[in-house]
């Protein structure tokens, strides 16, 4: 495994609507293991493939005490309620915002083994699930503000 390049604001890249995968061969999954090795060197929430430079729709999730999630081109099929969170992003380092995000999404997605995954989420689980799909559409949290001068600077900034 190895840890690849983050991608951090203004790479083209961030802005680019990733491409669906359409078959999860060797090369895919290598690059899943880089993304998981990429993710706990940054010591991030979670990390989309097209921050590490490939335009896939590819996320994985490590939130703390809870099981690695890998989705391959996820859909969030339902969200529920509202709340107001703090966020950061590793291609944005050293800044965070309050963005408003959903309580609780469902999303489909494959797996690594390309088994289809249903998943309900809350709390952070949702809010990284929310935040990487963004990412897969070329959107970021700064997106979300009214304005630059609601980005708040910070030691570090996990995704």
């Amino acid at each position: 495994m190895a840890v690849l390049k983050i991608r951090t604001n203004p790479d083209p890249v961030l802005r680019k609507k990733s491409v669906k995968v359409t078959s999860i061969d060797e090369s895919v999954r290598r690059l899943i293991d880089n993304m998981i090795e990429t993710l706990r060197e940054s010591s991030g929430v979670g990390l989309a493939a097209n921050q590490v430079g490939a335009p896939l729709r590819i996320v994985v999730i490590q939130i703390p005490e809870e099981e690695l999630l890998v989705l391959v081109n996820p859909e969030i099929v339902e969200t529920t309620g509202e709340r107001t969170v703090v966020e950061g992003c590793l291609s944005i380092p050293g800044y965070q915002a309050e963005i408003c995000r959903a309580e609780t999404v469902k999303v489909k997605a494959k797996g690594r083994n390309g088994k289809l995954i249903r998943r309900k989420a809350s709390d952070l689980l949702a809010q990284a699930i929310q935040h990487e799909v963004d990412h897969l559409n070329g959107v970021l949290y700064i997106d979300y503000l009214d304005d630059m001068s609601q980005l708040v600077k910070t030691d570090s900034g996990p995704d």
